[in-house]
C-alpha cells in the first residue's frame, strides 16, 4: 500500500512540476517535446486510422441492433457513450502505456540503479523537472491527443453512419450529443484522460524508484510497473463508469 501512497505524492508533485511555468529551462523544454514526440505524434495517424475502423464497425453494429429492436432513436447516444466516453480514452491509455510505459520504467530503473540522478544533482540539475516530469506531462499531453482526436474523428463517423452526407441532421444530432455532452460529463473526460495519463507515467516511474540499486532488479520493475499500471487503468475506468452511472 505504501508504494501506492508514493506514487500518487510523486504523481501531484511532478504535475505540480509541469504545470509550473517557472520550471521549464532549455533542457525541461527539450525533455517534453521529446516525452510527446515519442508517445503522442509519432503514435497518432496508427491510432486515428484503428479509432475509426472500430468506430465504424462498432456503431454500424449498434445502429443495426437498435433497429433490429425498434429502438433507432437511442443508436446514436448509445454509440457516442461507449465510444467517446468509455473505449476511446482508454484505448488512448494503454496505447501510450504499451508504446512508453515499460520504456519509461526501464530508462528510469536503469538511471536510478547507475546513479544518474546523483549525478544530475552534482551538475545542479534537478531529477524531477529534467527527467521525471517531463515524462509524466508528456503522457498526459499524449494520452489526451490521443483520445481528444480520436473522439472528434468518432463523432464525425457517427453522424455519417446516421444520416449520411446530409446537412438536414445537423439539428437532431447536436441535440442528441448535447444531451450526452452535458458540463458533468465533460468534466469526467476531462478528469479520466488526466488521470490516465498520469497513471501511464507515474506508476511506473514509481515501481522503477522503489527498487534497490542492482542491475538484476530491472526486469523485476518492469513487470510489477506494468502489472500496477494495468491495475490502475482498470481501477479509474471503473471508478468513473461507477460514478458516471451510478
Amino acid at each position: 500500500m505504501a508504494i501506492w501512497w508514493r506514487t500518487l505524492e510523486f504523481s501531484a508533485l511532478a504535475l505540480v512540476t509541469a504545470l509550473s511555468p517557472g520550471s521549464y529551462d532549455r533542457d525541461m523544454r527539450r525533455a517534453t517535446a521529446h516525452q510527446i514526440y515519442l508517445s503522442g505524434w509519432q503514435a497518432l495517424p496508427g491510432f486515428l486510422l484503428a479509432c475509426a475502423v472500430l468506430g465504424v464497425v462498432l456503431i454500424r453494429i449498434v445502429v443495426d441492433t437498435a433497429r433490429d429492436f425498434g429502438q433507432s432513436q437511442y443508436a446514436l447516444e448509445l454509440s457516442v457513450r461507449v465510444l467517446v466516453l468509455e473505449l476511446i480514452p482508454l484505448l488512448a491509455a494503454l496505447s501510450v502505456a504499451l508504446r512508453s510505459g515499460a520504456a519509461i520504467v526501464s530508462e528510469v530503473a536503469l538511471m536510478h540503479v547507475q546513479g544518474a540522478f546523483d549525478a544530475m544533482r552534482t551538475q545542479g540539475r534537478d531529477p524531477l523537472r529534467h527527467a521525471l516530469a517531463p515524462r509524466v506531462f508528456g503522457a498526459v499531453v499524449a494520452v489526451m491527443v490521443l483520445a481528444w482526436t480520436s473522439s472528434a474523428i468518432v463523432l464525425l463517423l457517427a453522424y455519417v453512419s446516421m444520416y449520411g452526407f446530409s446537412p438536414w441532421g445537423v439539428a437532431q444530432y447536436l441535440r442528441v450529443t448535447g444531451q450526452v455532452f452535458g458540463a458533468a460529463t465533460v468534466l469526467g473526460l476531462v478528469l479520466k484522460t488526466l488521470f490516465f495519463g498520469m497513471a501511464v507515467a507515474a506508476i511506473p516511474i514509481g515501481a522503477a524508484l522503489a527498487i534497490p540499486r542492482a542491475v538484476h532488479k530491472v526486469p523485476g520493475a518492469v513487470m510489477n510497473g506494468m502489472v500496477r499500471l494495468g491495475i490502475a487503468l482498470v481501477a479509474i475506468e471503473v471508478a468513473f463508469l461507477a460514478v458516471t452511472y451510478a
